[in-house]
């Protein structure tokens, strides 16, 4: 009796609005009392053209109330507090709105503290005491406090769900077998989920499996991007040292030649002055040998004449012609052109050295790679071993050879709810990420695609977004009796090429390239494609059509 005394006091004394006790409490016209910051905003929130009205009991004032604190409620909320009164008991915690609340308390509801699947009520903890104390309640399921608890109760029979349909997948009431159920395979609720939980481990299993091979695949990629990074380095640094030689070597050259042309121009310049002097001194004895004959051509004594004339007369030297041969202008041009050629050949060699390493060039290690496989024992270098992964195989494709051939069927195969399995294509993708360089071979028959595709491809409904080749997440290659073609991002690509039942698919991740080939007595390549890959990719298959086969062959 004492304890409900409390609880009306604690009624009384609390804000419907917030539901706890009240702070500068003021009392509205109707008697009901609110915290005076509570009542205010609640107000100020409404629609300003409504009447203020009471949260309580909706009376209506007009014009608005002017608050005034309520000093005497004040005062007792202060004594209640100094006697330790202001405390609410935990069976005393009322519902707010987020909360469930209890489903057997009148007036103001209290919090419900757990739930029963059998009686289908929600309970406070006062009103659950019976769960605990009577031996025909202690059986009942008790779960956390639950707002769904209608949903466990039969729309058509109005009874506990408490049977699950094997075969249609459902919970239903012992009602329903009788009816629309009967003949079905049925259990219990309880070994339903007993069943379902153990599934669930293996599925956690599984996905914690899963999660291990990813973040190895992650640390991988993450070693071949230090190794990327660590290579790239080395390779500017070497190459800045190689062009700082070489750089060096024809500076060296430069500078050689050109010491080469100086020291040849002053030989040659050394030797036509030489000449050159030598021809001044004989102009000047022939000068002063004209002026001697002049002087002689003027002597009037005729003996005087001829007895001097034959030493003036003679002439020393060659009496011939100068046979002095002068150079064309440009002495050096045969240098000239050496070095014109030299540049030439450079720049040729530049070109091509430069256009094949951005051909060939790769973001792997640096290095320049390998070419593409031509031969097949060049492809068997990076052949890999394909396995199909069941958990995500479309239920009317039956694996067998150790989940290295896919058949699509009719009937559907028996397999286990998984997150990665496709609901709505008859494709399937492989266990294995591939990055790197990788080859294998599909053997096939009927209509199937040949596929590539990152594993966060969708896996659920029929929108292209989780169609090999529909997306910019897959590549798929067609392939039947008619011919072939290259489907990506939802556009086809004729490829032209004979009919041919095994394919052959080779990827080098790093340089982007995807190739599919026409595998038979010889490997004809049917279509290259030339991209850059963000993500591990996986191989795949997809069918068209009940009885068409695909099966990764180990090739040797």
């Amino acid at each position: 009796m004492e304890q409900n005394n409390v609880w009306l006091d604690q009624e009384s004394i609390s804000c419907a609005i917030c539901l706890d006790f009240l702070k500068d409490p003021v009392t509205i016209p109707c008697g009901h009392s609110y915290c005076m910051s509570c009542i205010k905003a609640h107000w100020d929130g409404e629609d300003q053209r409504r009447i203020p009205s009471c949260p309580r009991c909706r009376q209506k004032f007009r014009p608005r109330p002017v608050l005034v604190k309520n000093t005497v409620l004040a005062a007792l909320l202060e004594e209640l507090k100094k006697t330790g009164l202001g405390a609410a008991p935990a069976d005393l915690c009322y519902a707010g709105p987020e909360d469930v609340s209890c489903d057997v308390c009148s007036g103001r509801k209290r919090k419900a503290v757990k739930s029963c699947l059998v009686c289908l009520v929600s309970y406070c903890e006062e009103h659950l005491q019976p769960h605990h104390s009577t031996r025909q309640f202690k059986k009942h399921k008790l779960i956390s406090p639950s707002r769904n608890l209608q949903e466990n109760i039969c729309c058509l029979h109005d009874e506990v769900m408490k049977v699950f349909c094997r075969t249609d997948q459902q919970r239903i009431c012992s009602l329903c077998l009788m009816d629309e159920h009967k003949g079905h395979e049925t259990v219990s609720v309880t070994a339903e989920r007993a069943e379902k939980q153990k599934e669930l481990q293996v599925r956690r299993q599984q996905i914690q499996q899963r999660i291990q091979e990813r973040q190895k695949d992650v640390e991988l990629l993450q070693q071949e991007v230090e190794d990327i990074n660590v290579s790239a380095d080395k390779t500017v640094e070497d190459s800045e040292k190689i062009f700082h030689q070489l750089v060096h070597l024809i500076h060296k050259r430069s500078s050689d030649v050109k010491q080469q042309v100086r020291s040849q121009q002053e030989t040659e310049v050394r030797r036509v002055k030489e000449l050159q002097e030598k021809l001044e001194q004989e102009i000047t004895e022939l000068k002063r040998k004209d002026a001697e004959l002049e002087q002689l051509s003027h002597t009037e004594d005729h003996k005087q004449f001829l007895h001097n004339y034959p030493s003036v007369s003679a002439l020393s030297g060659s009496p011939h012609s100068s046979s002095i041969n002068v150079r064309p202008r440009r002495h050096f041009e045969d240098v000239t052109a050496a070095v014109s050629e030299l540049r030439d050949v450079l720049q040729d060699v530049l070109r091509d050295r430069g256009t094949n390493l951005s051909l060939r060039g790769t973001a792997v290690g640096g290095l320049l790679p390998e070419p593409e496989p031509k031969t097949r024992a060049d492809f068997l270098k990076y052949s890999r071993e394909i396995t199909l992964d069941p958990n995500s195989a479309y239920r009317k494709l039956l694996l067998s050879n150790g989940d290295r051939k896919a058949t699509s069927t009719r009937e559907q195969q028996i397999y286990a709810d998984h997150p990665d399995r496709f609901t709505c294509w008859a494709q399937v993708l492989s266990r294995e990420s591939l990055i790197g360089r990788c080859y294998w071979e599909v053997e096939r028959k009927g209509g199937a695609f040949v596929a590539v595709s990152y594993n966060n491809i969708y896996r659920t409904g029929n929108s292209q977004q989780s169609v090999f080749g529909s997306n910019n997440k897959s590549w798929a290659l067609y392939c039947d009796t008619v011919g072939f073609m290259l489907r990506h991002n939802n556009v086809n690509t004729p490829v032209p090429g004979s009919h041919s039942s095994r394919i052959g698919v080779y990827l080098d991740h790093g340089a982007g390239i995807l190739c599919f080939y026409s595998v038979s007595d010889t490997t004809t390549l049917l279509h290259r494609v030339q991209t850059t890959f963000t993500q591990p990719l996986h191989a795949g298959v997809r069918f068209y059509g009940a009885g068409s086969t695909a099966e990764f062959i180990k090739v040797k």
